[in-house]
C-alpha cells in the first residue's frame, strides 16, 4: 500500500470525477482520471452505486492507493459527519439528512474515518493555491460558478470555506444571479427562448447580440458582487472556477469595465487546474496525517 497516493473527488451537479493524487508531487496519477454523468434526480442505492463505481475504478488503477479518500462535495453539508443537507436545488434532493459517509464506507468495504469530506470551493481554491493560477498569493478569493454559487478564502495560505453563496445581493441573493439557472431564466425572459446551460448559449452569443448582452450583464453583476465582498487592502487576487468560467472571454471585458470605474485594482484570474483543482485540493486534507504516519 502505498501512503502517497490518495483518490480525490469531485462532485458536481450532474457529474462526480476521481483520480488518484500522488501526495508528494501534487499531481494526479496519470491515466487515473475518471468522470462520470450522474442522474443527481435518481435513486439513493443509484446515486451510491455510481459514485462508488467511480471511485473504485480510481482506487484500483494501480493498485497503489493508500485507502484514504477525499471528497470536494457542494454545500450545503455537514462535513464532519458526512451529512448531506442539500434541499431545493434541483441536485441530490433525495439524499438529505442522509450520512453518506456511512453508506459509501459500507458499499466500498473501508473505515467511514477513511473518508473525509470538504467543501467544493474550498478544495478548488486549496489546489490553485497549492499549484495553480494562485501559487505564491497572499490573500485570494475563489469562486466556483456553475450550478450553484461556491466561494472561499485563502489567507496566507490557510483556506476556508467563505459561504457566500446566500448573501444578499440585489433583490435575493448572490446565487440567485451568480449561477446558470440565471443565466437559462434572463435569456428565456428575454426572448421567450429555453437553453439548456451556459455552454449552449456561449454558442449563441456568436451570433446573437442578446446572447452576448446575457454575459455582458453577468460580467456586471460578478463585479458588483466582488465589491461587495473584497476588501481592496486584503484580497489581490479572485480565482474563479466552474463551467461558467469556461465562458470567462464572454463577460470578462464587462467584470474588468466594471471594477475598474469602481477603482478596484484586483486581479482576476481563471483556474488553471480545471477540474483537477479540486480533486488534488480534496485529497490534500490527508497530506499532514499521511506523512506523520509513514515517518512514524
Amino acid at each position: 500500500m502505498n501512503h502517497s497516493k490518495v483518490v480525490g473527488i469531485d462532485v458536481g451537479g450532474s457529474h462526480i470525477s476521481a483520480a488518484l493524487v500522488d501526495m508528494e508531487k501534487s499531481v494526479l496519477v496519470l491515466g487515473s482520471h475518471v468522470r462520470k454523468e450522474i442522474n443527481t434526480q435518481g435513486t439513493v442505492a443509484e446515486i451510491i452505486e455510481n459514485w462508488c463505481e467511480v471511485i473504485q475504478q480510481a482506487q484500483k488503477f494501480d493498485g497503489a492507493s493508500s485507502g484514504k479518500i477525499g471528497i470536494a462535495m457542494p454545500g450545503p453539508f455537514d462535513y464532519q459527519n458526512g451529512i448531506s443537507l442539500i434541499k431545493g436545488q434541483n441536485k441530490y434532493d433525495i439524499l438529505y439528512k442522509l450520512n453518506i459517509k456511512e453508506l459509501l464506507a459500507e458499499k466500498l468495504l473501508i473505515k467511514a474515518e477513511d473518508i473525509r469530506f470538504l467543501n467544493d470551493a474550498e478544495c478548488f481554491l486549496q489546489g490553485e493555491v497549492f499549484c495553480g493560477a494562485a501559487q505564491g498569493v497572499e490573500h485570494v478569493l475563489g469562486l466556483t460558478l456553475g450550478t450553484g454559487l461556491g466561494s472561499a478564502w485563502s489567507r496566507h495560505g490557510i483556506v476556508e470555506d467563505a459561504d457566500l453563496w446566500d448573501s444578499p445581493f440585489k433583490e435575493g441573493i448572490a446565487e440567485d444571479y451568480l449561477s446558470t439557472r440565471w443565466f437559462v431564466n434572463r435569456f428565456f425572459e428575454l426572448t421567450g427562448h429555453k437553453v439548456n446551460g451556459v455552454k449552449e448559449l456561449s454558442h449563441l452569443a456568436l451570433q446573437s447580440q442578446t446572447a452576448q448582452a446575457v454575459f455582458d450583464e453577468f460580467g456586471r453583476n460578478l463585479a458588483g458582487f466582488i465589491q461587495t465582498v473584497v476588501q481592496p487592502l486584503d484580497t489581490v487576487m479572485v480565482v474563479i472556477g466552474g463551467n461558467i468560467s469556461k465562458a470567462y472571454h464572454l463577460f470578462s471585458k464587462e467584470l474588468e469595465k466594471c471594477l475598474n470605474a469602481a477603482a478596484l485594482s484586483i486581479s482576476i484570474r481563471v483556474a488553471e487546474l480545471g477540474e483537477e483543482s479540486a480533486l488534488i485540493g480534496a485529497a490534500s486534507s490527508w497530506k499532514g496525517s499521511l506523512f506523520e504516519k509513514v515517518e512514524a
